[in-house]
Parts: structure tokens; sequence; C-alpha cells
């Protein structure tokens, strides 16, 4: 069976950025499940996998534009440390949500200087050229269920 919009895939992956350095693997685990044609992966490994069978391998590099986009200047700011009062253990590399009119925005504390702290609100792998080592595992027909939730059960 190829995968196409409405198939269940499970697939095991190896993630490096550019210089080699492993970001993300199912190596030693469970395949990841999606619902291709759904959102649930980034644009460009999907469209890559458009087509593929059960037992197939393949490299993939995503572009950031089909992967988590371009890095926004914008999306960095500077703002007192006031504004994280109850958080006493305030450090660079920390993880946070900042609520906005729009909803949680997960940020990253990037600096701390004096009174005046860094957040970076870009996603984690924005900017990057993504390199995929794949394996498709299996390739089934989604349920209605599955294909009204617009996700693997």
């Amino acid at each position: 069976m190829q995968i196409a919009n409405n198939k269940v895939v499970y697939i095991h992956y190896t993630l490096k950025n550019d210089a080699g350095d492993t970001l993300d693997s199912s190596d030693g685990g469970a395949p990841l499940a999606f619902l291709h044609g759904s959102g649930g992966i980034i644009k460009g490994l999907e469209s890559a996998l458009e087509g593929k069978s059960s037992g197939d391998k393949l490299e993939v590099v995503v572009e950031p534009e089909e992967g988590y986009g371009a890095s926004h200047p914008e999306a960095i700011q500077q703002v007192p440390k006031s504004a994280f009062q109850g958080i006493d253990d305030l450090a660079v590399g920390m993880r946070l949500q900042a609520e906005t009119a729009d909803g949680a925005v997960p940020i990253k504390v990037t600096a701390i200087e004096d009174d005046i702290v860094t957040i970076d609100a870009n996603h984690e792998l924005a900017g990057e050229r993504l390199h995929f080592a794949v394996s498709v595992e299996s390739v089934r027909d989604a349920t209605e269920e599955e294909i009204s939730h617009g996700h693997v059960h």
C-alpha cells in the first residue's frame, strides 16, 4: 500500500542538522505514527513520503520553508526580569510559555544580563535545514474516526 492522504503511516527516523548532529530519533522506540495529509508532520517530509510503501528507506533534506519556517528576528525580545515574578530559578535555556492575546506561546530564555532577559519565541528548529533518514515501517487505511479527528488512534 502506498502512502497517500488518509493513510496511517508508521516510520522510524533520525533527524540531523547541517553539522550532522542528531536532533531526534525514533531508534530504540516505537515508530512515529501519523495520518498522512493531516499536517501531523512537517510539510517537506510529508511531501517526500507521498507514494512510498512499507519497506522503503529514504534520505530527505527539508529546507526551512518546508520545515519550521524562517527564524524571525521580531520573535526575539528583551523584557525586564520583573516580568518573570514567581520564577526564582530563571536560567538561560529554560523553556516557558508566554501568555499573549492569541494564547500561550512557547518561549526560550536565551540570555540574562542584569535585569534584562532575552527570550526567543521562534521554533527551536526555525531557519534550520533538516536531514532525515527515514524507514517506512507500515502503511494502512485510516479509520473513519481517525480521519474525522485528524490523527491516529
